[in-house]
């Protein structure tokens, strides 16, 4: 990961930083990896998507961590600097101006002992479709409902998810989040 770290310039680092603190401060869903691998990759870099969702989850371990053991710039830097001497110089500069800077509001936080352990809800999409025919059936005219899900898993990777229902089970999946609706009308 420290050598993939060092392709990526220091201001995309930096905002990749900023975006993970912002996630565990509970301000944004998730990190965005496919939105900033994109551009990282238009300003000429080559990295894969693959590649910087990991070292999203390694510096959204490392902050979370940082904050449940409370500690400061400097310490944090040494027990870098003593662990991953492998780690670039430009990104160890980040990790302590970001750290410096915004790493105190999640310490400050009541949650940061229990950094979200399972993913967050963002958005939700659906069309309807009508399969029309295939290479084994001429006349299928079967109608159908694609979901797809945009969820941030717990490091904060957003993510979709799509799947398809038949319309009866579409039908059980509405009446399911209108059972939930009403219960929350309810607390």
């Amino acid at each position: 990961a420290a050598s993939k770290i060092n392709l990526i310039p220091q201001d995309f680092f930096a905002e990749l930083c900023a975006q993970i603190i912002h996630h565990l401060n509970h301000k944004i869903p998730g990190v965005n990896t496919a939105e900033l691998c994109q551009r990282i990759q238009t300003s000429g870099i080559e990295i894969n998507i693959g590649d910087l969702a990991k070292i999203a989850n390694i510096l959204s371990f490392l902050f979370s961590t940082a904050a449940r053991n409370n500690l400061s710039t400097e310490e944090l830097v040494t027990t870098l600097g003593s662990a991953v001497s492998t780690l670039p110089k430009h990104a160890l500069q980040v990790i302590r101006h970001v750290w410096n800077e915004q790493g105190k509001s999640i310490t400050a936080s009541e949650d940061a002992k229990n950094v979200a352990t399972v993913g967050q809800f963002v958005d939700m999409k659906w069309k309807l479709g009508v399969a029309m025919s295939s290479d084994t059936c001429r006349s299928l005219k079967y109608p159908y409902v694609t979901v797809t899900l945009t969820v941030a898993d717990p490091s904060g990777q957003i993510m979709d998810k799509s799947f398809e229902m038949t319309i009866p089970q579409f039908k059980n999946f509405f009446r399911q989040f209108k059972e939930m609706a009403s219960v929350l009308e309810t607390v």
